[in-house]
């Protein structure tokens, strides 16, 4: 039960991602992430009782933690810019989807079987109704060349969930280490590849939240139920996701959910859950 509230909390939090990510799309991609990664850092602190060496992990760790939480939030900022809202925030949530999916590539003993496969097809019609289907405004959705990076943040978070599961276990609080590291790749990617701009006491207040919720705390709380509980149950929680954030996005942006969106999240979590059934 306790792994299962974590991984709630966890699901909570990153159903805000989309919304402040929008909230925050003048502020340059790189910029945003760097700065809210830091800020999300900050909870290993009081969580590893500021004992340093429980941020220690291999270098290959520390590459593996760059590349899940660097590529997946710095892909799904650009998503988010170049394509529908909405519609990038969905096919980004194929992630649980992808853990199942190609979890026999990256795991030993695990196999796919047809009942696999069925909800990947099931759960990628899902993704393309998403895209094409009619939007809320009445109008047809086009393609946009955003939906590629919103793919890419899902097969990153897919594959490195994985990943996980295949280095030396590390404590919790060493998700610090993942979050300053890739924070500090991501402000140096700002000062050579994007413009200075100057950010309002309201731009920083919502870094601050993102830092400490989808940013941060989520990362810490996973972790901590992947650690405790059974991770398919954790998994078939996880496919609230899509949903909830999509909701979010909706009413930060003062939209209605269009029949298209609502039966495309429909089929994408009950893909999920079909993947997952015993």
């Amino acid at each position: 039960m306790t792994a299962n509230l974590l991984a709630l909390g966890a699901i909570a939090l990153w159903a805000s991602l989309a919304a402040l990510g929008v909230s925050l799309s003048h502020v340059p991609p790189f910029l945003l992430t760097g700065l809210a990664l830091l800020v999300g850092s900050l909870i290993a602190l009081p969580l590893s009782r500021f004992d340093w060496r429980q941020w220690r992990v291999p270098a290959s760790t520390l590459a593996l933690g760059v590349y899940g939480l660097f590529g997946f939030h710095f892909l799904l900022f650009i998503a988010l810019r170049h394509a529908p809202p909405v519609q990038a925030n969905l096919v980004n949530y194929l992630w649980p989807l992808g853990i199942v999916v190609m979890a026999p590539l990256f795991l030993p003993g695990v196999s796919l079987t047809t009942r696999h496969l069925l909800a990947a097809v099931l759960g990628f019609a899902g993704a393309a109704l998403a895209i094409l289907g009619r939007g809320g405004d009445g109008t047809c959705a086009v393609w946009a060349w955003g939906y590629v990076p919103a793919a890419g943040s899902a097969f990153i978070w897919a594959s490195y969930s994985l990943l996980t599961k295949r280095v030396t276990p590390f404590p919790t609080a060493a998700i610090g280490s993942f979050a300053l590291a890739s924070g500090l790749l991501s402000l140096l990617c700002h000062a050579l590849l994007e413009p200075a701009v100057a950010l309002s006491a309201r731009d920083w207040g919502l870094i601050a939240l993102l830092g400490l919720g989808p940013l941060g705390g989520a990362f810490f709380l996973w972790d901590a139920a992947l650690k405790r509980g059974d991770a398919r149950q954790i998994g078939v929680l996880s496919f609230l996701t899509p949903l909830l954030s999509t909701l979010a996005l909706l009413w930060v942006r003062g939209e209605t959910p269009s029949a298209s969106v609502a039966v495309a999240a429909v089929m994408i979590i009950g893909a999920a859950v079909l993947a997952t059934r015993r």
